[in-house]
């Protein structure tokens, strides 16, 4: 290669690894937003909490046929924690969203974006209001 192509080819490298990176910067962001007064994921389902769960303490307490009805909010490996947002690790070792320190889920039977079948179910689900 003659030097000039040599830069070339290093810079379209660098641009692409840069690329690269702002793809991964974009999974490690919060991909939640609010929506009509309440938390949604980037598809517009609501998000809940569970009043089973400890705030801030670092865990779940929705797990195997309860996550099945209520899947939990899942947070990419590179997902840093920011402002009100935090990351708990379930039980099996993935890692879930959590605002104000409560693990954030999903509900199964919301089948449209703006859904909210799940508040109040057996009085311990609640959409979350930020």
């Amino acid at each position: 290669m003659k030097p000039r192509q040599s830069m070339s080819a290093m810079l379209i490298s660098l641009a692409a690894a840069a690329g690269l990176l702002s793809v991964a910067a974009a999974h490690a962001e919060v991909p939640l937003k609010t929506t009509d007064g309440v938390l949604v994921d980037a598809q517009g389902r609501t998000v809940y909490t569970f009043d089973n769960d400890v705030a801030n303490s670092g865990k779940s307490a929705c797990n195997d046929q309860c996550a099945a009805a209520w899947p939990p909010v899942m947070a990419d490996a590179g997902a840093k924690a920011e402002g009100n947002y935090s990351i708990v690790t379930r039980n099996d070792g993935t890692k879930q969203w959590a605002y104000k320190g409560k693990p954030l889920y999903l509900f199964v039977k919301d089948t449209a974006a703006g859904d909210k079948k799940g508040d109040g179910v057996k009085d311990v689900w609640h959409v979350v209001k930020p």
